[in-house]
């Protein structure tokens, strides 16, 4: 009996590391309050550019990166994509993309608010863009 319950601890173990670990954090922004998380259902952590070089937006997997301007520097950020209390993401459907609001925040500044920008996501072209301009390719996870 003990090694059926070893096996089964086991099981449980190596399924649930196989998930991407949702945080949810909630902030407030335009004078509303919003949650916001950084799984989706689609990859899109990564590195989004403008016509294959800069300005950048950088999207790591821990929720922090990068986001730069056009003519300015690359600035660090905390973001995270709109989403409802429990984590489901808020989105638009679109004929053949998804449209999410893209919440982020620089870091090197405390007196800056929470910005939100479009992220779409492209099924048959499968590209992913931040303000319809940066671009990244991804693809179907398996």
């Amino acid at each position: 009996m003990n090694f059926k319950k070893v096996a089964l601890l086991i099981i449980l173990l190596f399924v649930s590391s196989g998930f991407a670990q949702i945080t949810i954090t909630e902030i407030t922004a335009k004078e509303t309050n919003h949650f916001i998380c950084n799984v989706i259902g689609y990859p899109i952590t990564g590195l989004y550019q403008f016509k294959g070089a800069e300005p950048i937006v950088e999207l790591l997997e821990n929720g922090t990166g990068y986001y730069q301007l056009h003519d300015q520097l690359k600035r660090p950020i905390v973001w995270g994509v709109e989403c409802s209390e429990s984590g489901g993401p808020k989105f638009i459907k679109g004929f053949d993309y998804s449209a999410y609001t893209l919440w982020y925040k620089y870091t090197d500044d405390e007196n800056v608010e929470w910005i939100s920008v479009e992220l779409s996501v492209h099924f048959k072209s499968m590209k992913m863009y931040i303000q319809g301009e940066r671009l990244k390719l991804y693809k179907e996870e398996k």
